[in-house]
C-alpha cells in the first residue's frame, strides 16, 4: 500500500504543476493562434504574461486582422495596449475602413481612438452620415419679431481631422449663430417665414466645418415658430423707463419746492418773532422817554386815540370785504 499511496501523491503533484503552468501558459490560444494562420511563438505569449497583458487582448484581435487580410505587428498592437487603448475597436475600425475603401492607417487609427473618440464610430459615420438635430434657435428680424428656428445638420466624419479637431457641440454653435445671423439680416419675419431655404443657403456657404472633425454634408430647417414681438417688447420697457425717469425728476422738483417753501416759512417766522421782539420794546423805550421827560402825558394820550382810531377804521375795512365778496351778507 505504501508505494500505492506515495505514487497516487506525485501523480496529484505533477498534475497540479501541470495545471499551474497551463494555466500561466496559453497553450490553448497557441494553438488557435496557429490553426488560424497567426504565427506567433508560445515564448511570447509566456512575455506577454510577465508584462501584465492578457493574451486573448493581443491574439484575438490579431487573429481577427488577419483573417480580414491585414498585416498588424503584434508589438504594435501589445504597446496600444499597454498604452490603455481598446486594440479589438481599433482592429474593428480598420476593417471597417478597408470594406468601405477608406484610408485608414494603424498608427492614426489608434492616435483617434488614444484621443479619446470612438474610432469605430468615426469611421461608421464616416460610412454613413450622422444628423445633428440643434435646439431651437430665437433670433429677431428687423420688424422686431422674434422667429424660433430648428435645423438638422447631416454630417460626415472627417478621419484626417478626427485628432484635434472640434465636436459636435462645435458644429450646433456655429450653425446657431449663422441662424441668428441670417435672421437677423432680414427686413421681416414673414421673409424668412416664406424662404426657409435661405437660411440653408447662407448658414452653409459660411464654411461652418473649419476645423472641426466633421464635414457638412447639408442643413434643412425642420421647424420654423414665430415669437415675441421683441420690438414692441423694447419700446413699451422704454418708455416705462421715460415714465419712471420723469416721475423722479418730479418729485425731485417737488421736493425742492417743498424745501423752499419750508425755508420762506421759517423766514417769516423769524421776520414775526423779529417784530414782536421789537414791539416788545415800544412799552419799554415809552416808559423810558416818561421817566426822562421827552414824552409829555398829553402827547401819550394823543398817541393812544391815533392808534384805537386805526384800530377801528381797519375794522370797518375788513367788515366792508367780507360784505364785498359775500353777496349773502346783507346790512
Amino acid at each position: 500500500m505504501g508505494p500505492v499511496i506515495g505514487f497516487g501523491v506525485i501523480l496529484i503533484v505533477v498534475l497540479l504543476i501541470l495545471g499551474l503552468l497551463l494555466s500561466f501558459i496559453p497553450v490553448g490560444l497557441w494553438i488557435t493562434a496557429y490553426f488560424s494562420g497567426v504565427r506567433i511563438g508560445i515564448f511570447t505569449l509566456i512575455g506577454m504574461r510577465f508584462r501584465r497583458v492578457s493574451p486573448s487582448r493581443i491574439v484575438n484581435p490579431l487573429i481577427k486582422a488577419t483573417k480580414a487580410g491585414l498585416d498588424l505587428n503584434i508589438d504594435k498592437l501589445e504597446a496600444h495596449y499597454l498604452a490603455g487603448g481598446n486594440v479589438d475597436s481599433v482592429v474593428d475600425a480598420l476593417i471597417a475602413a478597408q470594406r468601405a475603401e477608406i484610408s485608414l492607417e494603424f498608427e492614426r487609427a489608434t492616435a483617434i481612438e488614444l484621443a479619446g473618440r470612438e474610432v469605430l464610430s468615426a469611421v461608421q459615420v464616416s460610412v454613413n452620415p450622422k444628423v445633428i438635430e440643434t435646439p431651437k434657435v430665437a433670433a429677431v428680424a428687423k420688424d422686431g419679431i422674434e422667429v424660433m428656428v430648428k435645423a438638422r445638420v447631416t454630417v460626415r466624419a472627417n478621419i484626417e481631422r478626427l485628432v484635434g479637431g472640434a465636436g459636435e457641440e462645435t458644429i450646433i454653435a456655429r450653425v446657431g449663430e449663422g441662424i441668428v445671423t441670417t435672421v437677423g439680416s432680414a427686413q421681416s419675419h414673414k421673409e424668412v417665414l416664406e424662404n426657409p431655404d435661405k437660411i440653408s443657403r447662407t448658414v452653409l456657404s459660411k464654411g461652418l466645418d473649419a476645423g472641426t472633425a466633421f464635414e457638412i454634408l447639408s442643413i434643412d430647417v425642420a421647424d420654423i415658430d414665430v415669437g415675441r414681438n421683441i420690438g414692441a417688447q423694447l419700446q413699451t420697457d422704454q418708455a416705462e423707463a421715460d415714465k419712471r425717469i420723469a416721475q423722479a425728476k418730479a418729485e425731485e422738483r417737488r421736493a425742492m419746492a417743498v424745501a423752499k417753501e419750508q425755508e420762506m416759512v421759517a423766514s417769516v417766522q423769524e421776520m414775526r418773532a423779529k417784530v414782536v421782539e421789537a414791539e416788545a420794546e415800544i412799552p419799554k423805550a415809552m416808559a423810558q422817554a416818561l421817566r426822562e421827560g421827552k414824552l409829555g402825558v398829553m402827547d401819550y394820550y394823543n398817541m393812544q386815540n391815533i392808534m384805537a382810531d386805526t384800530s377801528m377804521r381797519k375794522s370797518i375795512s375788513n367788515v366792508g370785504q367780507e360784505k364785498d365778496q359775500n353777496p349773502k351778507i346783507k346790512k
